[in-house]
């Protein structure tokens, strides 16, 4: 329901301000590292793209300023690393190379550029060495806010940076009085970097809950927490097409609440509203099994597919002394399976599955029945109802789904 997911969103908002940045939800973590880095490759490429110029302008610069007989080295680490590094991350910004490849590249290649700059360090005289040591910032920089790593990946990068520039100014390459000073500014660089970089992390973070926070009010049912029938339309087609490049079959499941109206005038709405929601909430428990499932709430009946859902309702032990089929609440199951060849119809998969729904409730209900698609060809009636005193057939809804392996659209109320 949308105020419980506005309670969890606000609830792991408040726990991404700790220090690691990651949400404790590992498939919500996943989404927001997706949904970034989809967002930030024309910025990363941008960027790679200014990195490329910055080491072709230095190149251009040490040679006509810092004029030495050392500059032969630092352009083996110049050409023979850091070019190579950028042109390589560029080709993987490439769309189709990009979100499985680009950021553990990254993460490599980062540190070693930075490797790069500190060999350039070690191979200056004394008087380029403050020169060239002030690249070590630039190389910060770009590591907290100019290629897409995340806040502890970039810091992960500086500290990397620091540990090799000590470990150079420990082994005597680099003058003591010099090193000293830039480790210092390096440190204060990467204390402002990062702070910033956590902040911008944090904001992104929170801007990211709050979009799916409005986009479940605007797609879900305010009573029931399942999506809407707007929105169950707008992924049906989505979700067909998967299906027909997939070559699945389509399985479409509508439940009714038995008596419902009758609970409603013995119990009051508010209670009906309560029975609403729990009943919602065991079918979603009982349906979503695999990514594609989708369980709705389809204009005052609900669409939903999985083994036991029927089993699911009856289990809550709702009481319902006005139901002339139980004294406690149950739900009646038309079921269905498409092929999903040709156009886009999942407009016949629904009228299949109220012709079903209809032959429950004409059988007593606290069932289901399945329609074929042939059978709407032949006349033939629904089959394969099932009772709690009755054994399951060989239609069941899981033998049909052990028999056509997936069903990956699925409606309910």
């Amino acid at each position: 329901m949308p105020s419980t997911q506005a309670a969890g969103a606000s609830s792991i908002a408040s726990r991404a301000r700790h220090k690691l940045l990651r949400f404790p939800d590992a498939e919500l973590e996943r989404q927001f590292r997706l949904s970034y880095r989809a967002a930030a490759r024309p910025w990363i490429r941008m960027s790679l793209v200014v990195a490329l110029s910055t080491v072709l302008g230095f190149t251009v610069i040490d040679h006509w300023l810092l004029v030495g007989p050392r500059l032969a080295p630092p352009d083996i680490w110049r050409f023979g690393l850091q070019l190579p590094l950028v042109l390589i991350m560029l080709v993987l910004t490439a769309p189709r190379l990009y979100l499985r490849w680009y950021q553990p590249a990254i993460q490599i290649a980062a540190p070693l550029f930075g490797v790069g700059t500190v060999l350039m360090a070690v191979e200056a005289t004394p008087a380029q060495l403050p020169l060239v040591a002030a690249r070590l910032l630039l190389a910060a920089f770009y590591f907290y806010f100019m290629l897409g790593l995340s806040f502890n990946a970039a810091l992960r990068s500086n500290l990397l940076l620091i540990a090799a520039y000590a470990c150079a100014a420990a082994t005597g390459a680099i003058a003591a009085p010099v090193a000293t000073y830039s480790l210092f500014v390096l440190l204060c660089a990467n204390l402002i970097g990062g702070a910033g970089c956590y902040a911008l992390e944090y904001a992104n973070r929170v801007a990211f809950l709050e979009r799916r926070r409005l986009a479940e009010v605007a797609t879900h049912d305010g009573l029931t927490g399942l999506l809407n029938r707007a929105a169950l339309e707008e992924q049906a087609r989505s979700l067909w097409q998967h299906a027909h490049l997939s070559g699945l079959p389509v399985s479409v499941l509508l439940i009714d609440i038995d008596h419902f109206k009758a609970y409603n005038d013995r119990y009051g709405h508010q209670e009906g509203d309560r029975c609403l929601r729990e009943v919602s909430a065991a079918i979603h428990g009982a349906a979503r099994r695999r990514p594609l499932d989708v369980v709705a709430r389809y204009g005052g009946e609900a669409a939903a597919a999985a083994d036991g859902v029927r089993r699911a309702v009856a289990d809550l032990g709702i009481a319902h002394s006005a139901s002339g089929t139980r004294p406690y609440v149950t739900v009646s199951v038309g079921v269905t399976t498409v092929e999903t060849g040709g156009d886009y119809s999942h407009e016949r998969a629904v009228r299949l599955a109220d012709v079903a729904l209809y032959a429950t409730k004409s059988r007593g209900r606290d069932g289901w029945s399945f329609r074929a698609p042939e059978d709407e060809a032949a006349g033939a009636a629904p089959a394969a109802r099932q009772t709690p005193d009755e054994p399951p057939p060989l239609t069941s809804p899981a033998a049909l789904d052990e028999r056509q392996a997936a069903e990956l659209l699925k409606t309910a109320s």
